[in-house]
């Protein structure tokens, strides 16, 4: 079990890959050529073609007296439907960065980012056996900037699992492998993205395992003073991590198959056809009930830790 310091640690070393600061940027609006991820916001930076922008920003436009919940609600259903365009949409930039100051924006993210992001993230650490705050540190880092299960998968398969040789031995292949991924990927913006893994291999050779304060990274000091209180930011989501949902025409494809496999994995009965249709929200709504989730039906990242997927 991870202190509060300990998270707070972890959270400010993404956040500074993510923003450039310890405490992140509520209101930053990144939108890079080439981004896959296409637009991004806010203090730990989520996208648009995650599908989880959208659910934030309905968070937000369904909280009492949030600011510029009317403003926002114009652009859910352009969000729900992973429009590009709104990568170009400067109105909709300029509501982002005026509500990050809205400190009910700011309660939105934390508790967003906690339930979409770093619970899930202790989920899939703990599940191979990782608990020290530098390995639930790069798992949380791998579950916002992207591709973790295939980058979990391929550490696996050359070297074997963390309960077989060790969390410190695992985690530091872990790096290795992410980092020559990551500096070789077709998308050559993501090549920029290995300081990523620099930082972890920095921590990881001085044996800082438990994150004791102080530490730097990027030249940034992590203490407990900037705990209580740009870098390139392009994601490494995988096609594979699209939100899955009921839509018209009913979404199909092998992660779809993945999803209904781990739901018969955990005791439920349905057809594994890789079609996302009403009887497979129903099984994903009894799941997400059984695990506390949010009921809604959609497959984001919270339900995918939840699955361990």
């Amino acid at each position: 079990m991870l202190t509060d310091i300990q998270k707070k640690a972890a959270q400010a070393i993404v956040n500074i890959f993510e923003t450039g600061r310890v405490q992140g940027d509520y209101g930053q609006v990144t939108v890079l050529p080439n981004d896959t991820g296409h637009l991004t916001y806010g203090r730990s930076q989520t996208t648009l073609a995650s599908g989880n922008l959208y659910l934030l920003i309905k968070a937000y436009t369904e909280a009492a007296s949030a600011e510029f919940a009317a403003e926002l609600g114009n652009y859910l259903e352009r969000l729900s439907n992973l429009d590009t365009s709104l990568d170009r949409e400067r109105n909709l930039h300029n509501l982002l960065r005026e509500a990050g100051n809205d400190p009910i924006m700011q309660d939105i993210q934390d508790e967003f980012f906690d339930r979409v992001y770093w619970n899930p993230s202790i989920r899939s650490a703990n599940a191979i056996g990782v608990d020290k705050a530098l390995g639930v540190a790069v798992v949380y880092d791998s579950r916002i900037h992207g591709s973790w299960g295939r980058m979990r998968d391929r550490t696996n398969s050359r070297h074997g699992q963390a309960i077989e040789i060790g969390e410190k031995e695992w985690i530091s292949h872990y790096v290795d492998i992410r980092r020559e991924w990551l500096g070789n990927h077709s998308n050559r913006l993501l090549h920029k993205t290995v300081y990523r893994m620099n930082a972890f291999r920095k921590l990881i050779n001085e044996d800082n395992w438990l994150l004791s304060l102080p530490f730097h990274v990027r030249g940034i000091r992590i203490d407990e003073d900037a705990l209580g209180d740009s870098p390139i930011r392009i994601s490494a989501q995988d096609e594979e991590e699209r939100l899955l949902r009921v839509r018209t025409p009913y979404m199909r494809g092998d992660d779809i198959r993945e999803l209904q496999q781990a739901l018969v994995d955990h005791g439920f009965s349905l057809r594994v056809d890789g079609i996302f249709g009403p009887g497979t929200e129903k099984i994903v709504k009894q799941f997400q009930g059984q695990k506390g989730l949010r009921v809604d039906g959609i497959v984001g990242s919270a339900t995918r830790g939840a699955l361990n997927l």
